[in-house]
């Protein structure tokens, strides 16, 4: 596949949280106000909801596509803000987002208000074009062992990937994490050895074996070690379900339970695993859902 330049990808000069925030106007009904990022809504995409009650809240929680979101309040736009996603599978539809905030303050404490806006999602036109690639046999037709193997990996991802840690760690914008081309975009079809597999629920990087790979945000480490498919593989918990996942890496440079930060290298890159040779795959999860780490990088985040 032709690079594509990072720059009609990837994230635009950074938008002052504020500047964001005077943009939105209330909800007349209730003296609401419910704004999202990005503009136009389609499956596949993060979103940013940035919401402003009409009185104080001590919380702010809500539901969203069968999801749970948790709401950070910034302190300066005295708004509340979340992190959240709509699965590739989302058919085009309007869907609610449904709040419940905890009043904080004066004779009304303590009370539960709530407030429900719809949003629609539109479809997404992912690349159609099926591009035919070789990988080693044990990846298409693995043997017993081999499948005993991907069965293992399996569970592991099971175990962590759908994970909800409560705390936020992400901060700020995300950051590319390979200053490179990239070679492969989320949602395409691709063909391995004749067979087609499902739709590529990642961002491929053409970079040389050995190139530093950075955290694209701050985070923990959940897991750093080797899988089937993912070669050597990094994944950090930004907190709140989201997830980035980094794969096919020469070197490990972070274990499991450590702290890192934006931009920190994290490993090198290489190809290990099911990879046509080396490159850096990077996908984002929320609370399981796979994301398109493009329009994340794109979204200006408080």
């Amino acid at each position: 596949m032709t690079p594509v330049s990072p720059s009609s990808v990837i994230a635009r000069p950074a938008i002052a949280i504020l500047a964001l925030l005077a943009s939105i106007s209330p909800v007349s009904a209730a003296n609401w106000s419910v704004q999202k990022q990005p503009a136009r809504l389609v499956n596949g995409a993060p979103v940013l909801f940035v919401v402003k009650p009409p009185v104080p809240l001590e919380s702010l929680s809500g539901t969203w596509l069968g999801h749970e979101i948790l709401f950070s309040f910034d302190a300066t736009s005295r708004m509340w803000f979340a992190l959240a996603g709509v699965s590739i599978e989302t058919a085009p539809g309007s869907y609610a987002l449904a709040l419940t905030g905890e009043t904080r303050s004066g004779k009304e404490s303590g009370k539960q208000i709530e407030f429900t806006r719809k949003f629609a999602v539109a479809r997404a036109k992912y690349p159609k074009i099926k591009v035919a690639l070789s990988v080693e046999g044990k990846f298409t037709e693995p043997n017993p062992e081999q499948q005993k193997q991907i069965e293992e990996a399996q569970q592991v991802k099971k175990d962590y990937l759908n994970r909800v840690t409560p705390e936020r760690e992400w901060s700020g914008t995300f950051k590319t994490p390979a200053d490179a081309a990239i070679s492969d975009v989320f949602g395409s079809q691709r063909v391995f050895n004749g067979k087609t597999s499902s739709p590529h629920l990642g961002l491929d990087f053409r970079v040389p074996s050995g190139t530093p790979v950075a955290a694209m945000n701050d985070g923990t480490v959940l897991l750093a070690r080797p899988l089937y498919f993912e070669g050597n593989f990094v994944v950090l918990d930004h907190g709140q379900g989201l997830l980035t996942l980094y794969m096919h890496l020469s070197e490990f440079k972070v274990k499991e339970g450590d702290r890192v930060k934006r931009g920190q290298e994290i490993g090198l890159s290489g190809g290990t695993g099911r990879a046509t040779g080396p490159h850096l795959h990077v996908a984002v999860r929320w609370q399981g859902t796979p994301l398109d780490p493009a329009v994340l990088l794109r979204l200006n985040l408080p």
